[in-house]
């Protein structure tokens, strides 16, 4: 794997995460101490980002450091996007409580029933 790709799939994962959060490249800079323009050009693989940095919006986001990393050892552009939104969602019910996931996992099922 190349070094860009690397980048591009940390930046990519790091727009996904700061969106589902409902945050702005603005807000996420003002939670790790960055400018809302260094956190666009990590999005889009531009930056060769530190550890400190990924540690630092990692904890932004609040989520653990490696769930930046979550889509590395897979190629994106490949993935189906059903597999996507599955990990995407896997990555939510790991944040929550056990009582949340139980809820969440008979919701779906009753949803799944319907269709």
């Amino acid at each position: 794997m190349e070094d860009r790709e690397i980048l591009n799939l940390v930046g990519a994962r790091i727009k996904v995460l700061r969106k589902e959060k409902g945050l702005s490249q603005e807000a996420l800079g003002e939670k790790g101490g960055f400018h809302f323009t260094y956190i666009g050009q990590v999005e889009r693989g531009e930056k060769n980002i530190s550890l400190v940095n990924l540690a630092k919006i990692a904890e932004a986001l609040e989520v653990n450091l490696s769930q930046l990393f979550a889509y590395v050892n897979e190629d994106v552009n490949h993935k189906k996007e059903s597999e996507i939104v599955i990990q995407e969602i896997s990555d939510m019910l790991r944040e929550t409580h056990l009582k949340n996931v139980i809820l969440s996992k008979n919701m779906i099922k009753e949803l799944l029933k319907n269709i």
